[in-house]
């Protein structure tokens, strides 16, 4: 993956990353439906609790949500169907930098995924941050591929292409 252990402003160094990946037993369409259809995240994922996208599926775009009980503003910064989704956020001290990635196989896809953390907040808990990173990742991953090999062949989201 290219995505830069540093924080949205590029010049220092995160306090925190993680990566993970897992395979998927789906077609990239399918699980990019899931992963693009950021106001449907709540439905199968429980780590959202909310989520809205502010317009298009484009770069530049906003999208607020929760998480364990904690508004994320985020922008989409990477949008290539079935490929790749970036975003950048900010809450409570902490700027983020989030990236998913399909590859195609022949049983399905390998979602990756990977994110970093900087701001005050992350340098000041380090290892709590870290920790965080470390727990989520996995649990989003499961999350996907759960609903993911569950879903309806005919599933498809509407920024499917």
């Amino acid at each position: 993956m290219s995505l830069p252990r540093n924080t949205p402003r590029g010049t220092e160094v995160a306090a925190a990353y993680s990566q993970a990946q897992t395979p998927i037993a789906a077609k990239p369409g399918r699980v990019w439906g899931l992963l693009s259809d950021i106001d449907r995240w709540p439905t199968w994922n429980a780590l959202v609790q909310s989520a809205v996208l502010s317009g298009p599926l484009h770069p530049g775009s906003i999208f607020k949500w929760k998480s364990k009980g904690i508004t994320i503003v985020s922008t989409l910064q990477e949008v290539t169907p079935n490929e790749r989704l970036a975003w950048s956020g900010k809450a409570l001290g902490t700027d983020a930098i989030h990236v998913w990635e399909l590859e195609p196989t022949d049983q399905g896809v390998i979602l990756r995924t990977e994110e970093s953390f900087g701001g005050w907040l992350p340098w000041l808990m380090p290892k709590a941050m870290q920790r965080t990173l470390d727990e989520t990742l996995p649990a989003w991953l499961q999350a996907i591929k759960s609903e993911a090999e569950r879903t309806p062949a005919g599933f498809q989201s509407r920024y499917v292409r």
